[in-house]
């Protein structure tokens, strides 16, 4: 651990706020400060104390945001190089000993998942040697240096290359100004990396996020078993994660919806990649509800709804819940008897219970007899920390429709 942690400032915060803390959970909200004894910047250590000064843990800080600081220890020792190292090489253990990563059937998953991993405000999507990395805090960007070095030596010669994509973070966040590009080593356009047998190109650069949702891993498999000589809708379908598994498992017919073109490119491309038979795929670039209003679902036995988040915030809760009814209604009316829904929800405000009784909602007033077949959650590579319930945000419900 680092000395001279005198220098770094402290953050006291207010009679009984420290119990959350106390209990490990990772963020001080600005409302529970009472005092801060100097002005850290966006992304410096700051040392975090309880009322009555007992040491409480260190984290990184951000000025002019609700959550105030991100907590990385919960003890009084500054975190040097080797607590970074260890904390990645951890990280990486976890999803070594799960064979997520490093064989010629799969070969794709995340490495490091935020608070999940005790690293809040650092994302790092591994891709078939290409590690994508999302610096969310400043004060994790400022660290990717060190995370560098310490996935060099995590990964060995399994790593090609580490990217940053912090930029857009960085601007939105009140981190220095940067450009996403390589922090150390490169791969080639049009690289792939491998999930259970099937090639997806990565897009780091222009994609969505990381490039992929490697969240909807274990669901796209689930797809999968359900998809032989099966004709499938899947809207939002964005580079095809879900097509091209239900292809491979033997779909007859499968067609992805998307509004961007770009992303339906990017999903052909993958039904070649693949060597799949093209008549058996088609790209369709609309308006997922204008879509769902039409007549057309009844001709699928499967359909596929897996929305962007509603909800980023607490706030827009309400408005939320009202669009994933909207859509699973629309759904709901139109599908034939015995077809299955797969329907999906991001959003970290709206929790599993109120995810089920919109679909209840949804159910009712398309006059529709609906079974729950499946619950479906994130998997194991985007851990939820047990002191931070608030990690657990995707959900999910395999639905058959009568």
């Amino acid at each position: 651990m680092q000395e001279g942690t005198s220098l770094h400032p402290t953050v006291t915060l207010k009679a009984k706020r420290d119990v959350s803390i106390r209990r490990k959970h990772p963020w001080v909200f600005s409302g529970g400060i009472k005092h801060i004894d100097s002005q850290p910047k966006a992304g410096d250590w700051v040392r975090v104390r309880a009322h009555k000064g007992a040491v409480l843990g260190w984290g990184h800080f951000a000025p002019n945001a609700s959550i105030a600081v991100r907590m990385l220890t919960f003890d009084e020792h500054l975190p040097d190089d080797a607590w970074w190292h260890t904390t990645i090489a951890a990280a990486v253990r976890v999803r070594k000993d799960l064979d997520l990563f490093g064989t010629p059937n799969q070969n794709a998953c995340r490495l490091v998942h935020a608070e999940g991993d005790g690293l809040p405000g650092l994302i790092a999507d591994f891709y078939e040697g290409v590690l994508v990395v999302q610096c969310h805090t400043p004060g994790m960007h400022r660290a990717l240096p060190i995370l560098t070095t310490a996935f060099r030596e995590a990964l060995g010669p399994a790593l090609l290359g580490i990217y940053d994509k912090s930029a857009k973070a960085m601007a939105k966040n009140g981190g220095d100004q940067s450009e996403d590009g390589w922090a150390w080593g490169k791969a080639p356009h049009g690289h792939a990396a491998t999930e259970y047998g099937c090639k997806y190109l990565i897009d780091w650069e222009h994609g969505q996020k990381t490039g992929f949702f490697l969240d909807q891993r274990e669901n796209r498999a689930l797809l999968a078993a359900h998809a032989k000589d099966k004709k499938i809708l899947n809207v939002f379908s964005y580079t095809g994660g879900f097509s091209i598994s239900a292809l491979v498992a033997g779909a007859t017919e499968v067609h992805s919806l998307d509004s961007s073109a770009r992303a339906l490119e990017v999903c052909a491309q993958n039904v070649a990649l693949n060597g799949l038979d093209p008549k058996n795929h088609q790209c369709i670039q609309s308006d997922a509800l204008e879509y769902l209003k039409s007549d057309e679902l009844s001709h699928y036995d499967i359909v596929v709804l897996d929305p962007p988040a509603f909800a980023k915030r607490a706030s827009a809760k309400h408005a939320a819940v009202q669009g994933y009814k909207r859509i699973n209604l629309r759904a709901l009316q139109s599908m034939k008897p015995g077809s299955l829904l797969f329907t999906f929800s991001c959003s970290q405000a709206v929790d599993d219970a109120l995810f089920t009784n919109t679909l209840v909602a949804a159910a009712i007033q398309a006059g529709r007899n609906v079974r729950i077949l499946h619950r479906l959650h994130q998997p194991p590579d985007h851990p939820v920390n047990v002191f931070h319930p608030e990690g657990s945000y995707l959900k999910g419900l395999v639905l058959r429709v009568d």
